[in-house]
């Protein structure tokens, strides 16, 4: 599976993007999905994470109630509607297909890892 994240950009304070994922090679509609940021100087942290179905979603605190993510199954992609952004938001942002059909955090449990989209955030 290759797995390509667009979306990216930059945006004011407040602003909102939408991430998507779009994957080849193989369907992803057996699986878990996952997005996760990494800020330069710090580890990479989970965002979020939706089932196989698109059903039943789970999101970090810190972005819960701002961003919301989804999937279309019949056009094999995955998005991330980020809202509300804040300048601590800043960070390249990877999309990830899991090992497992319902949502997890964990990293070490994505098997497949896209390229990562840019997002900035200016104050």
């Amino acid at each position: 599976v290759q797995l390509q994240a667009s979306g990216g950009g930059l945006v004011q304070a407040g602003g909102s993007l939408r991430l998507s994922c779009a994957a080849s090679g193989r369907a992803i509609s057996n699986n878990g999905m996952g997005w996760f940021r990494q800020a330069p100087g710090k580890e990479r942290e989970f965002v979020a994470a939706v089932d196989w179905r698109g059903s039943n979603a789970i999101s970090a605190d810190s972005v819960k109630g701002r961003f919301t993510i989804s999937r279309d199954n019949t056009k094999n992609t995955v998005y991330l509607q980020m809202s509300s952004l804040k300048p601590e938001d800043a960070a390249v942002y990877y999309c990830a297909q899991s090992l497992r059909s319902i949502p997890n955090r964990r990293s070490g449990d994505y098997r497949y890892w896209g390229q990562g989209t840019q997002v900035t955030v200016s104050s």
